[in-house]
């Protein structure tokens, strides 16, 4: 039996995942898509892993309510323990027939509690609250509850609620509204957590303390569907924007993370797209994957792949070059390509350390590519702009003469991340299982991808204008491919 790399269920979507990290075990909890007419209500489903390389599925974990209830649609929210050992569960409830008093969908903060280990949840539609005056009803969800103990005299529960201000600019309204509490039953409003009157909303937030540094974690489609984070020295703020500000690119949205011994891991989905083609549009939910963060010195994060992700790729692929390594691909002013003499198995791990010299215009991998290059799904590192881009070549044919290639439609510029790449070595890596693709470099920078219209081929390196030195380079595959 072929194991995913990447969990999605049978006949359904992976939405908001909800990671809860309980003795050394990850639960993640998502919102469960299933695209059917009509629509039913959206539940949270759980699945569980230990290793992030196997999962568990246990269906649905939290209902949703029946067409005449406000939680018809259970949204996003998180999960904490009391010092009793009671888990609460704090989600977003939703019908699209109740309208708040401004005449949007209203949404609402409702609890549920867990005795019994999460097994079982009790809802309390008694604590149900919405957002107050000043606020739009129609965005007062995410609820992400986290314990502030920076006065150990008195330790308080803050609520963050992704949230919109009632009047100003419509798209910058979003605002991380805030609700304190003692008790994890009464809430009281109190002031915004964030409020930089920047995007329509932030939605999923996530606030976790690293070492001497505090983290914001928010998605954002304002100017682009990205989830970003901020630092600080204090859950007050004042936020920090960092360089690189984002987790990923446009296919991995609304991640949320969880520690286990001391290593932080991002959870999220990867978007499908419509039709199951390269050209079609993205779509609301997925396939789950995870990326490990890893802390800067400076404090800021980089992201990449889990250990034991990479791990479990041991089984060794031959691949054969035209050059034995080290391999240089020099071309000052073309272009030169190397390319395996066999195709790759649809699920494999790939690392390649280039050595780049200065003043090179791009080098990389070629995926899935024809016996030549001319044609593939193309990981470009592109140093003078500072950069990694996911390409491919055609984009698309639109007849059969020479011009008929699209030349002027261009890449995806939402697959493409800001990127440090200095003259000398940088280690790029690619994980690609079926229709998913995920790179990284350096082990700072994370970039997934759809790949539906070329579904099988070689693997190539190449560099033009410039100078590219293939240091290193394995390709690996699981015992179960």
């Amino acid at each position: 039996m072929k194991r995913s790399v990447f969990f999605q269920p049978e006949g359904a979507w992976v939405g908001d995942l909800i990671p809860f990290e309980k003795d050394g075990e990850f639960w993640l909890f998502y919102l469960h898509e299933e695209r059917v007419t009509p629509k039913p209500g959206t539940s949270w489903h759980l699945v569980t892993t230990k290793d992030l390389t196997q999962f568990e599925y246990h269906g649905a974990a939290l209902q949703h309510g029946s067409t005449q209830e406000p939680d018809f649609n259970a949204y996003t929210g998180s999960v904490v323990v009391d010092d009793d050992g009671t888990h609460h569960l704090f989600y977003t409830g939703q019908n699209p027939h109740r309208l708040g008093p401004d005449g949007l969908p209203l949404q609402l903060v409702m609890r549920a509690t867990s005795s019994d280990g999460m097994r079982t949840w009790t809802k309390h539609p008694e604590d149900t609250f919405g957002a107050p005056e000043g606020y739009e009803s129609g965005d007062w969800r995410d609820p992400f509850v986290f314990r502030d103990e920076s006065d150990p005299a008195r330790p308080v529960w803050r609520m963050l609620v992704a949230a919109r201000h009632a009047t100003g600019p419509d798209r910058r309204r979003g605002v991380i509204a805030q609700c304190v509490s003692t008790d994890l039953v009464t809430w009281e409003y109190t002031d915004p957590f964030w409020d930089p009157r920047r995007y329509i909303t932030h939605e999923c937030p996530d606030v976790f303390q690293w070492g001497d540094w505090w983290y914001l974690v928010y998605s954002e489609f304002s100017e682009s569907f990205t989830t970003r984070y901020r630092m600080a020295k204090s859950p007050d703020g004042p936020w920090e924007v960092p360089a690189l500000d984002s987790i990923d690119g446009r296919a991995f949205y609304a991640s949320k993370s969880a520690c286990r011994d001391g290593r932080r891991f991002f959870f999220g989905w990867i978007a499908s797209k419509e039709g199951n083609r390269d050209d079609g549009p993205w779509q609301w939910a997925g396939t789950m994957s995870v990326l490990e963060a890893r802390q800067n010195p400076d404090g800021t994060l980089g992201f990449g792949f889990a250990d034991e992700l990479v791990d479990s790729f041991w089984v060794e692929v031959p691949v054969s070059l035209a050059e034995a390594l080290p391999a240089e691909l020099s071309a000052p002013d073309s272009y030169s390509a190397i390319i395996s003499t066999a195709d790759l198995p649809s699920r494999f791990y790939a690392k390649a350390v280039l050595d780049i010299a200065p003043d090179t215009t791009e080098c990389g991998l070629l995926l899935r590519s024809s016996d030549d290059g001319d044609a593939s799904y193309v990981l470009r590192l592109e140093p003078r702009r500072g950069r990694l881009v996911f390409d491919r070549w055609p984009r698309e044919l639109t007849g059969d003469a020479q011009w008929h290639v699209s030349g002027d439609v261009p890449y995806d510029v939402e697959l493409e991340r800001p990127c440090h790449l200095a003259p000398g070595e940088h280690t790029l890596e690619v994980i690609v299982d079926g229709d998913l693709c995920v790179a990284v470099v350096d082990r700072q920078v994370a970039l997934s991808a759809r790949i539906y219209d070329r579904p099988s081929g070689r693997i190539g390196i190449f560099a033009g204008e410039g100078s590219a030195t293939v240091v290193e380079f394995d390709v690996r595959q699981r015992t179960d491919n």
